[in-house]
């Protein structure tokens, strides 16, 4: 029997700046945008937060599932930069609004952006181990971001949303290679978030840790898989996209420390990851749900055959790194696709650098503590897309949140 992704969604918000005008609206060197390799920028708005980006990824998910198999997730975890409480997790709020069980594990955990990929491991070994037959769990990858003018480049690069992951024993979407993966990890300060209200982050370090990680996470991989040759053990690769730029740079270090002739390169970077980073350059770094958005990107766009193995790097700042696998096949694309990710992408609404600077002040205080807070969704309106259901963040009282369907 075998473990891994049932089901896989992203939300990625209902609205984008073209990466272009953001440049051009800050004053930054448009030279510097190629590297970047995004075309736009999900952008958060005043009503959304890691609640609702949590519930509007998953809950086409959890709608989809019949009623045995819903009650049948006894794992629910978030995994965010973007903490609401120091008690109070996230996830209490996810589990009311997408209606699940009672009879529930609940955490919300923390790892920058390698968290979801951590608990995705510890979850499948726990449904591997047959301790609860039958059951499945729940991982949502949900942040907000957090950046400004101070923020630079990062600005730009800094995406917005959440990625559902519903675990099981019929992994239609991606089956896990168990016991397949390697890791790596140290302490250093290339990104944090020491208050509500912005981001800091030493950008050469960050780098240089996400390429030194790779590395030896998948150092760590060969270690304890007999004979992977990184050039053939995978059909397609799936990396934590901070920018394309980044991935490239990657894909490269592991084929010239695997002695590929440098005019193999780039052919085989267009082939095994240049599928993956079609989402990724219409949302920016989603943080943990980065590599999920990936996938996503992957499973939506190439031509995937029966049992292709793909490789996959999760890195969170800080730092801790994985390199792992799986096999997906038709039936993998067909399920990623029937989600329309890429439909709610292309109907995001369009901002302008102007709306864009007027929306942000209010849309920074997200993760700001408040005992009362009332938000005007109403006077957002237009910024929500017609037929759709989707949770709003209304405000607070007695610092409990509020939420509603909109």
């Amino acid at each position: 029997m075998g473990y891994g992704i049932e089901a896989l969604n992203v939300y990625a918000g209902v609205a984008q700046i073209p990466v272009a005008a953001l440049f051009t609206g800050r004053g930054l060197d448009e030279a510097r945008l190629a590297n970047l390799d995004m075309r736009r920028r999900s952008i958060g708005l005043p009503f959304e937060d890691p609640v609702t980006n949590a519930v509007n990824a998953a809950k086409p998910i959890v709608d989809a599932l019949p009623p045995a198999e819903r009650d049948a997730i006894e794992v629910l975890v978030t995994s965010t930069e973007s903490g609401l409480d120091l008690s109070k997790s996230v996830t209490s709020y996810v589990h009311e609004y997408l209606g699940l069980g009672r009879h529930c594990r609940m955490l919300e955990v923390k790892q920058a952006c390698y968290a979801a990929t951590g608990t995705l491991q510890l979850a499948a070994g726990y449904l591997a181990s047959g301790a609860s037959p039958g059951a499945k769990a729940l991982i949502i990858a949900t942040d907000v971001a957090l950046v400004d003018e101070r923020a630079g480049y990062a600005e730009p690069a800094t995406g917005h949303g959440a990625a559902a992951i519903l675990l099981g024993d019929r992994p239609t979407v991606l089956e896990l290679d168990l016991g397949a993966f390697g890791l790596y990890g140290y302490e250093t300060l290339d990104s944090a978030r020491p208050t509500p209200e912005f981001d800091i982050a030493d950008v050469d370090r960050s780098l240089f840790a996400y390429l030194d990680c790779l590395t030896h996470s998948f150092a760590d991989y060969r270690s304890r898989v007999d004979g992977v040759d990184f050039r053939t053990a995978f059909d397609h690769l799936a990396m934590h996209t901070p920018f394309s730029g980044l991935v490239r740079a990657a894909h490269r270090k592991l084929m010239r420390e695997a002695a590929v002739p440098a005019r193999e390169i780039d052919a085989d970077f267009e082939r095994r990851v240049r599928p993956s980073l079609r989402f990724p350059s219409e949302v920016g770094n989603l943080c943990s749900g980065s590599v999920y958005l990936a996938l996503a990107s992957l499973l939506s766009t190439a031509d995937i055959p029966g049992g292709a193995r793909v490789g996959l790097y999760s890195y969170g700042s800080g730092c801790a790194a994985e390199f792992f696998s799986g096999v997906v096949d038709h039936g993998s694309a067909a399920a990623v696709r029937a989600m329309d990710i890429d439909g709610r992408l292309a109907r995001r609404r369009e901002l302008t650098f102007e709306e864009y600077a007027t929306l942000l002040p209010e849309s920074l205080k997200a993760l700001v503590p408040a005992q009362h807070r009332v938000i005007d969704v109403d006077r957002y309106a237009a910024y929500l897309p017609a037929g759709e259901a989707l949770l709003v963040h209304t405000g607070t009282k007695d610092f409990h949140r509020t939420y509603e369907w909109h």
